[in-house]
């Protein structure tokens, strides 16, 4: 048994600081009042700027203070109202200065949303336990899609949102709208439906590249159709990348865990589809066309540089210049064939010169420059040399000229 804060001796007198520190104490040692489920209906809704929400809940018998703090009063995705029958589970604590006991909440549901949260946690660990949510499962979305398939209502407000984003970051990209009603009964068949239609193959026929799975925010209720194993089972088949933007950023369906991607909210979905937006395209063009002209300009330079060394070992190698050089080198020789033709005549004639004296020098008519005669027979032109040889009519030849003589 629990011991008693309280001596049962003497009964003893608290200061009302010291009892309310006692009673809270009291209450939030028990267990059971720190995790409870309080079913009621709002009253004196209270929102003021400090963020923090204050309600009381009450019944037909009795009324509980309650208080949600702003922390969790950001993740609250429930539009309070006074009247709204709802179910809030938080803890039980003690407001010292005022002495009251409240509810410190930190989840609020409507009345129902328990039992669809337990089937949600049921099919959650069943599908989970197949390996439906398996991250290995999970495909890469296309950077740069070319056409985008779209599961949604054809009048809701997620279809305008989408479509606004997909116009602003790629209007290059084709959509497919594959409309389906996203609530009821009749919203799982159909949606099931429309993901296997974008997945079915036709002839002539290009599959998207990426599906968006969307509807805006609401109640479990309202989001239910997404958490039906029909359709998780149908997102986890898709041949094509699926991206889950159901609801707003603090819902979540069964169908995100089995999505490629999970996007907070329809309008987050058409971002994720779109890594690359016309934004960067442009960059990317200018940023090639950039690079293209670098290079041009380059490949010309080099070209140029190439062209003129080309054309100097051309002028090198030109006929032209080989012509004037082999005309030169004729001049050159001709001017010295010249020379020494020159040369050899000088040397020739004075060769010729000398031998010219020589020849003079051994010639009988310089003899006969001297005095010397030379007589031959005029008969037969023979040279007397002796006076035996002389007879008849003779010839005598003196330095400048001859003469006839007879023999007495």
């Amino acid at each position: 048994m629990q011991p008693s804060l309280f001596p049962a001796q003497v009964p003893q007198t608290y200061t009302v600081s010291k009892l309310t520190f006692l009673i809270r104490k009291l209450l939030e040692e028990n267990e059971s009042l720190q995790d409870v489920w309080a079913l009621g209906e709002i009253s004196n809704l209270s929102r003021p700027a400090s963020g923090h929400v204050y309600f009381t809940l009450k019944d037909s018998n009795a009324a509980l203070k309650s208080v949600m703090w702003k922390t969790s009063a950001a993740r609250l995705n429930l539009a309070l109202r006074d009247g709204m029958e709802v179910e809030v589970h938080g803890r039980i604590g003690v407001y010292e200065p005022q002495g009251q006991y409240q509810l410190y909440a930190d989840q609020i549901r409507p009345v129902g949303e328990g039992a669809l949260y337990q089937e949600f946690m049921r099919l959650k660990a069943q599908l989970e336990a197949e390996g439906l949510f398996d991250s290995e499962r999970k495909r890469p979305i296309p950077e740069l899609p070319r056409r985008i398939g779209l599961v949604t209502s054809a009048t809701g407000a997620a279809l305008r949102d989408i479509l606004n984003t997909l116009r602003r970051r790629l209007p290059l990209v084709e959509v497919l709208l594959a409309p389906s009603p996203v609530q009821g009964v009749e919203a799982p068949p159909a949606l099931v439906k429309a993901i296997q239609l974008l997945n079915y193959q036709l002839p002539n026929y290009e599959l998207p590249d990426v599906i968006i799975l969307a509807r805006g925010g609401g109640s479990i209720e309202d989001l239910w159709a997404f958490n039906d194993e029909r359709v998780v089972r149908a997102v986890a088949a898709s041949k094509i990348p699926i991206i889950s933007g159901v609801g707003h950023e603090t819902d979540f369906t069964l169908c995100d865990f089995a999505a490629d991607l999970r996007a907070p909210t329809p309008t987050a979905a058409a971002e994720l589809a779109t890594p690359i937006t016309i934004q960067d395209l442009a960059a990317t063009i200018s940023n090639l066309n950039s690079l293209i002209l670098t290079h041009a300009l380059s490949v010309l330079s080099s070209k140029q540089s190439s062209l003129e060394s080309l054309k100097s070992q051309l002028r090198y190698l030109s006929p032209t210049r080989l012509i004037q050089s082999e005309s030169q080198r004729v001049d050159e020789l001709s001017r010295r064939a010249s020379s020494a033709a020159f040369n050899r005549i000088i040397l020739e004639s004075k060769q010729l010169e000398g031998t010219q004296k020589r020849l003079e020098s051994l010639s009988p008519l310089a003899v006969l420059g001297r005095g010397y005669a030379v007589v031959t027979r005029k008969s037969d032109g023979s040279v007397v040399s002796r006076v035996a040889q002389a007879s008849g009519e003779m010839k005598v030849r003196v330095s400048d000229g001859e003469f006839e003589v007879k023999k007495s």
